[in-house]
């Protein structure tokens, strides 16, 4: 792939990695998606080794629900504002599913990640379950999300 992501299996991903999937994987019981029957669960790795998790939280009056990889964002930023990511993970599964659902960062949640990674001026690796069930591992924001519109474009 380009921009520095890479695709692979399970075995193929650091100890670290497979670790922060699981603690994303736990969390999805902590979803709420009577709506959409599709579970997302977060789990952002901090600079001091802390983990937390996000779900998505439906709302029957859409879109005020929020997904998962924003509830962990801003709860980073509310009880953790001086610690760095290191990485974020996102994991979901489909109602009566056995194993986990491919599912990909949507275009607003890129967008608050990369903002967060500008916010930190640092990088931070994003790594999310392809539809072909291979590992994407993007090093940095940047490359989910090319073009971007920052604090740059505010300033013109």
């Amino acid at each position: 792939m380009e921009n520095g992501i890479t695709t692979g299996q399970w075995a193929d991903l650091d100890p670290e990695s497979q670790k922060l999937i699981k603690k994303a994987e736990e969390a999805l019981q902590n979803a709420y998606a009577p709506y959409s029957k599709f579970r997302v669960a977060a789990a952002i790795l901090l600079d001091n080794d802390m983990v937390i998790t996000g779900t998505n939280q439906e709302n029957a009056a859409y879109p005020d629900g929020m997904c998962a990889e924003r509830v962990a964002l801003f709860t980073k930023a509310s009880q953790h504002p001086d610690r760095n990511i290191k990485k974020l993970v996102v994991v979901a599964k489909a109602e009566n599913a056995q194993s986990l659902s491919p599912a990909t960062c949507c275009g607003s949640c890129r967008q608050v990640m990369l903002e967060f990674q500008q916010r930190q001026g640092k990088s931070y690796e994003v790594i999310m379950q392809s539809y072909d069930r291979e590992w994407v591992t993007a090093p940095d924001v940047e490359s989910l999300l090319p073009f971007s519109f920052t604090k740059r474009n505010l300033s013109s």
